[in-house]
């Protein structure tokens, strides 16, 4: 069967700055609601901008040398951006999708070349001790080296460059636009960024030096290598924790934990700022005995001043056939990890106001209060409660 034709204003022609005149004031974007953001990612927009090509119709502005490769014998290439190790000959693609071999060397098809473009809370991505009430520039490509069953945003990290809808927004225009629109950070995010390290990479470069702090949202699946040379330019990073057992993440998003594990112990060594969120999948990632585990791992190896997201699984992708996850299993979830002696523990993706607060960890009162993504107060002197004088971990300005 054909694919549906969708009558939406999005079957328009659009140019450039139109694209991203919609995006930025929320019209085309992350801030009106799944179902919507699904039909954004696959519309049908007939891009007659000249600006909008894509790797099936012109290798021009969109192509650049990737970076972290290695030249082996026989024209191969091996990719050593993340742990996959993509071992490519002459024209075959990355498990990501977005990098091929040509002629020897390894180029990515999605430099300056993103599919998603909005200004977001920074509660958002989440990160809820960095900046809170801020707005984050929010970027990302097609691509990703998971094959996650869950995956939300799966019409973009599950397909090729090809096959988004994409715009030219290179990385001084993306610093240029954060700045205009008065953002303390850029995230990259959405799909997998790590797929798009080149851009991002040198996005963050330009916008460090602008005084811009970068967001990096992501599974954490990063060789050493590459993301200790990105973490120079890192200010915050919330890494998706998908389980803590290597069976689980085979078969849920197509990795392995460890790669994981040394991204969350690395990132607090190069002073990038961590939160951790962890998707309650029923049937999958809901054994509580694991999330105990887990939250011993957090406390033992990263500290208890960690903060940890738990989130609400809702039926996605090829999963369709679960049930999203009980609040009963989150709220257990929480209790858990304040057991195991961390600090500061939240539950997203539910209408329920106590895992959404911030508390001082010894006169529990109130220190950030929030609804949703709306931040209603903040009770902090300096970085600590203004209350009891306890110090909040986190950065709480620029």
């Amino acid at each position: 069967m054909g694919k549906k034709k969708r009558g939406t204003f999005l079957d328009k022609k659009i140019t450039r700055r139109e694209f991203l005149k919609y995006a930025l004031t929320g019209v085309i974007g992350f801030g009106v609601g799944a179902y919507f953001l699904r039909r954004v990612f696959t519309s049908p927009l007939a891009l007659n901008n000249t600006n909008l090509t894509t790797p099936s119709s012109a290798l021009s502005w969109n192509v650049k040398e990737a970076y972290h490769y290695s030249q082996l014998a026989g024209g191969l290439v091996e990719c050593q951006v993340c742990p996959n190790h993509c071992r490519l000959t002459e024209k075959q693609r990355s498990i990501c999708r977005v990098k091929e071999n040509i002629s020897g060397k390894l180029y990515t098809f999605v430099y300056g070349n993103p599919c998603a473009v909005h200004i977001d809370p920074i509660e958002k991505k989440p990160l809820y001790h960095f900046l809170p009430g801020s707005g984050a520039f929010s970027i990302a490509t097609a691509g990703c080296n998971f094959r996650c069953l869950n995956c939300q945003n799966w019409e973009i990290s599950q397909f090729p460059p090809e096959k988004t809808n994409n715009i030219k927004l290179m990385p001084k225009e993306v610093v240029e636009y954060a700045i205009a629109k008065k953002c303390n950070s850029i995230a990259y995010t959405y799909s997998e960024p790590t797929a798009f390290y080149e851009y991002m990479y040198d996005t963050a470069k330009l916008a460090h030096e602008k005084g811009i702090k970068n967001l990096w949202i992501t599974n954490g699946y990063m060789s050493e290598g590459a993301l200790s040379d990105f973490c120079q330019y890192l200010d915050a990073a919330n890494v998706d924790l998908k389980s803590f057992k290597e069976e689980i993440y085979n078969k849920l998003n197509s990795g392995h934990l460890q790669p994981v594990l040394d991204t969350l112990k690395l990132l607090p060594k190069k002073g990038v700022w961590l939160e951790i969120t962890n998707l309650i999948v029923p049937t999958y990632t809901d054994d509580l005995d694991m999330i105990r585990e887990m939250c011993k791992w957090i406390r033992d190896e990263l500290g208890t001043d960690v903060p940890l997201h738990f989130s609400r699984f809702s039926p996605h992708y090829k999963l369709k056939h679960l049930p999203a996850t009980p609040y009963s299993t989150l709220k257990k979830a929480r209790e858990i990890a304040l057991e195991a002696g961390l600090k500061y523990v939240y539950i997203g993706n539910v209408a329920e106001l106590e895992g959404q607060q911030t508390y001082c960890p010894k006169c529990k009162k109130v220190v950030v209060r929030r609804n949703g993504f709306s931040v209603l107060e903040i009770n902090l002197t300096n970085g600590r409660c203004k209350y009891c004088g306890e110090r909040i971990a986190g950065v709480w300005s620029l």
